[in-house]
C-alpha cells in the first residue's frame, strides 16, 4: 500500500511565504508543497515598490523573487489570485474563496498585512476617493506611478519610512510633494530626534514641503476625487493625488477565527510554531518573544520575514535552527542608504559617529553603556560590524564611540 506524502500548505506568497516554500524543499521536506497567493503572478520583492520601481529604475521582471521555473524545479505548486477563506483545524484543511478545500499536514500562515486606511470627514470608507492611494502591492505601485508626473501635486499623509521613500521617488520624477505628519517630527515611531532632523533637512533640500503636527481634519471631493485637504489648524492643500502611509494592520482574521492567539499579531515561538503544532506563521502578521531584548515584539521587515521562514523550513526538514536574529531594516532615499539594526526602545542617549554634513554617520542608541540599536547612513561596513556585535549584549565605552580616531572594531570587541 502506497504511503501518502505529507502536505505542506503555505498561505501568502510574499517574502515569507515564497522563501518558506523554497527553503522547506531545500531543507528536506519530503511531501507536497502548495503556495497560495492572493495576487496573480510569481512572488515579488516589496521594498523596491517605493524605491527603484516607483522611480522607474526597475521593471516588474526585475523585482521577481525567483522566476516561475524555479518553483517548478522545486516541485512547489503555486495557486494564484485566490484567498484562504477559513481554516478547519479539526479536519486539517483550508477553504479557499473559490470553493476548493486543500488538506494539510503542516500549515504555514504568511499572511502579511494591509495599509491602515485614512479616515476623516469627507471619506466614505465604502467608496473611497479614486485618487486616495496606498502602497503595499505591485498594483498599488502602478497606481501611484501614474500620478508621478512633472508638476503634479502629491500629498503624502504619514512621515514614516514608506512615506518618505515615496516622497523621494515622487520628487525625482518631477512631482510637487507635501508630506503631512501628525507627530512633532518625521520618523517619530522608528528613529531618534537626531535622525528625524537629518532626514527632514535632506527632504527640504530636495524641495519636499514637510509639515509636522499636521493632522487631517477633512477632505473635499469632486467627482469622486480628492481636490483639497483641510488640516487641523485650518490650513488647506490642493492635491492631484493623496498617498496615505499611516501604518499597517496585520492580516490575522482567519487565524483568530480558527481559535489561534492573534491579538496584535499571531503568537509564535523561535521556530515559528503557533499554539497548534501543525500550524506555523512568519512575517509581518506574527509576534514573538525576542531573546536579545527580553520582550515580545512584532517586527515589520523583510529580513525578519526571511529569518522566520528559514527557521520554519529548518524545523519542517528536521534541521532546527531557531530564529534568534538581530532585527534589521533598511531604507533608500535619494543617495542615502540607511541601515538599521536592533530595537532602540528604552534608550537614554544617542551618540553620533561621523558627520551629518557629509551624509555619512552612525547613530548609536544606548541604555547606559549598552548599545540597543544603530542607524547607519552610507556606512555599510560599520553597520555590518555593529549588527554582528548586537547578537550578544553589546556594551561599549560610550565616551569613545564618537571618536573616529579609534577603530570601531576595537570598541565592539567583547570586553572592550
Amino acid at each position: 500500500m502506497e504511503t501518502r506524502q505529507p502536505a505542506l500548505v503555505v498561505v501568502g506568497a510574499g517574502h515569507a511565504g515564497g522563501e518558506l516554500a523554497m527553503a522547506a524543499r531545500q531543507s528536506g521536506w519530503p511531501g507536497s508543497i502548495t503556495l497560495i497567493g492572493e495576487e496573480p503572478g510569481v512572488p515579488y520583492q516589496r521594498p523596491p515598490l517605493s524605491k527603484a520601481y516607483l522611480c522607474g529604475q526597475a521593471t516588474e521582471a526585475d523585482i521577481q523573487l525567483r522566476p516561475a521555473a524555479a518553483y517548478e524545479t522545486a516541485a512547489v505548486r503555486r495557486i494564484e489570485g485566490v484567498r484562504v477563506a477559513s481554516i478547519d483545524r479539526a479536519a486539517r484543511q483550508v477553504l479557499l474563496t473559490d470553493g476548493r478545500a486543500l488538506p494539510y499536514d503542516k500549515l504555514a500562515l504568511c499572511l502579511g498585512g494591509r495599509p491602515r486606511p485614512l479616515s476623516c470627514a469627507g471619506i466614505d470608507p465604502h467608496s473611497p476617493p479614486a485618487n486616495l492611494l496606498y502602497l503595499r502591492t505591485l498594483r498599488d505601485a502602478r497606481a501611484i506611478g501614474e500620478h508621478l508626473q512633472p508638476g503634479k501635486r502629491i500629498v503624502i499623509v504619514g512621515g514614516g519610512y514608506v512615506g518618505l521613500e515615496v516622497a523621494a521617488s515622487a520628487v525625482g520624477r518631477g512631482a510637487l510633494v507635501t508630506v503631512l505628519e501628525a507627530q512633532p517630527r518625521v520618523l517619530a515611531r522608528v528613529a531618534g530626534p537626531e535622525l528625524s532632523r537629518f532626514y527632514q533637512s535632506v527632504h527640504a533640500a530636495h524641495g519636499v514641503d514637510i509639515r509636522t503636527n499636521a493632522a487631517i481634519a477633512a477632505v473635499n471631493c469632486e467627482a469622486g476625487r480628492i481636490v483639497c485637504l483641510t488640516c487641523g489648524d485650518g490650513s488647506t492643500l490642493e492635491a492631484d493625488a493623496v498617498v496615505a502611509g499611516i501604518g499597517m494592520i496585520a492580516n490575522v482574521e482567519i487565524a483568530n477565527a480558527a481559535g489561534l492567539d492573534a491579538a496584535n499579531g499571531l503568537e509564535v515561538d523561535e521556530n515559528g510554531m503557533t499554539a497548534d503544532p501543525d500550524i506555523f506563521a512568519a512575517g509581518d502578521c506574527t509576534r514573538y518573544q525576542h531573546p536579545l531584548y527580553g520582550r515580545e515584539v512584532r517586527i515589520e521587515s523583510v529580513p525578519n520575514a526571511l529569518e522566520q521562514a528559514r527557521a520554519i523550513a529548518g524545523w519542517l526538514g528536521g534541521k532546527p535552527k531557531p530564529n534568534r536574529s538581530v532585527p534589521w531594516f533598511w531604507s533608500d532615499q535619494y543617495d542615502l542608504k540607511l541601515q538599521m539594526a536592533g530595537l532602540a526602545t528604552g534608550y537614554d542617549r544617542c551618540v553620533i559617529r561621523g558627520s551629518f554634513e557629509a551624509h555619512s554617520f552612525c547613530a548609536f542608541y544606548l541604555a547606559g553603556d549598552r548599545v540597543l540599536a544603530v542607524d547607519a547612513v552610507n556606512r555599510p561596513a560599520e553597520f555590518m560590524a555593529v549588527r554582528r556585535a548586537l547578537a550578544r549584549p553589546l556594551v561599549v565605552d560610550a565616551a569613545k564611540i564618537a571618536d573616529e580616531s579609534i577603530a570601531l572594531r576595537e570598541l565592539l570587541a567583547p570586553g572592550a
